[in-house]
C-alpha cells in the first residue's frame, strides 16, 4: 500500500495557514495486534484500529466509551509558553513490572530542553488522573498490554510509565496538540490514544525518521485508535486543529514508557 509521505522540511514550525491542511483525511495503515511488536521494529511505529485495541486491551466497546467523560474535567495547563489556553490535561506515573501495575507517588513532568524546547528545562506539576479513572480494569488491561510489546522489544523489566491526558479545544479558533512542534519525548515508546475528535479539522499525525529526511502523514480518526511510537528511532508532531462548528476539540491519552526510570 502507497504510504503517504513528509518532507523533513514538515519538522520545522510552519505558519497556522501551511499546517491547517485538512482538505483530505488520510487514514493511516493498520496492523494486527499478533504484528504490532514486529511493524513497529521494522518502521518505528505502527497503528491499531478500534477493533484491534479492543482486542489487544481484552475489553469491549463500552468499557472503552465510558472513560470519555473523565476527559470534560481536564484542568488548564497553565505552563503553555505561546500564550495559549487551549489546552487541559493531567498527568500520573506509573510502574508495570511486568505482573502488575503501580501508580508512583505524585510527581512534576520534565523533560531536557534537547527533547522540548518549548516547554524542557522546567518541572511542570499537574493535577492528578482521577482515581475513578485509574481504578477502571480496561486501564490497568491497556498500559500492561503496551508494557509487554515494549518488553518483546527491548526485553522484559521494568517499564516506567507517564500518563497524560489531553483535550486540545478550538474556543478561540485554534489549538496546538503539540505546540512544540516535531519532537521526541526523551522515552523509549510514545503511544497516542484518540479518545475522541468532535467539530473540528486537522490533527494531522506527522512521524518521521530520526535519522532521514522519510515521514509519514495521516490522520487518527476514530476514536480508540492507538498509534504507537519508538522514541528512539522517529520523530513525531499533531498539525494544529480548527472548529468545523461551536464546541470543536480533541481527546487523547498519551503514555510514554521509558527504562531504568522517569526523567529527571
Amino acid at each position: 500500500m502507497k504510504k503517504n509521505r513528509v518532507s523533513l522540511r514538515s519538522r520545522y514550525p510552519l505558519t497556522i495557514n501551511q499546517h491547517i491542511i485538512a482538505m483530505t483525511l488520510i487514514a493511516p495503515v493498520y496492523t494486527t495486534p499478533a504484528r504490532l511488536a514486529d511493524v513497529l521494529q521494522s518502521q518505528g511505529y505502527a497503528v491499531l484500529s478500534p477493533a484491534s485495541v479492543r482486542q489487544f486491551a481484552h475489553t469491549e466497546s463500552a468499557e472503552f466509551d465510558a472513560l470519555k467523560p473523565a476527559w470534560a474535567d481536564l484542568p488548564p495547563d497553565n505552563y503553555l509558553k505561546d500564550g495559549g489556553s487551549y489546552r487541559y490535561r493531567r498527568h500520573s506515573c506509573f510502574v508495570a513490572n511486568g505482573v502488575g501495575l503501580q501508580q508512583s507517588p505524585h510527581r512534576s513532568h520534565w523533560q531536557p530542553l534537547e527533547y522540548n524546547a518549548l516547554h524542557g528545562g522546567i518541572k511542570r506539576l499537574f493535577e492528578p488522573v482521577a482515581a475513578e479513572l485509574v481504578a477502571r480494569p480496561v486501564w490497568m488491561r491497556l498500559l500492561l498490554a503496551i508494557a509487554a510489546v515494549c518488553s518483546k522489544i527491548k526485553g522484559e523489566q521494568p517499564w516506567f510509565i507517564e500518563a497524560h491526558q489531553f483535550r486540545i479545544d478550538t474556543r478561540n479558533g485554534i489549538g496546538r496538540p503539540t505546540p512544540e512542534g516535531a519532537h521526541r519525548d526523551g522515552v523509549d515508546f510514545v503511544a497516542i490514544l484518540l479518545v475522541d475528535r468532535v467539530n473540528i479539522k486537522g490533527g494531522e499525525s506527522r512521524v518521521f525518521a530520526a535519522s532521514s529526511s522519510r515521514g509519514e502523514r495521516f490522520t487518527l480518526i476514530e476514536p480508540w485508535t492507538l498509534l504507537l511510537l519508538d522514541d528512539e528511532r522517529v520523530i513525531h508532531e499533531s498539525t494544529p486543529i480548527q472548529p468545523t462548528a461551536d464546541g470543536g476539540y480533541r481527546d487523547t491519552l498519551v503514555l510514554t514508557y521509558r527504562r531504568g526510570g522517569f526523567l529527571e
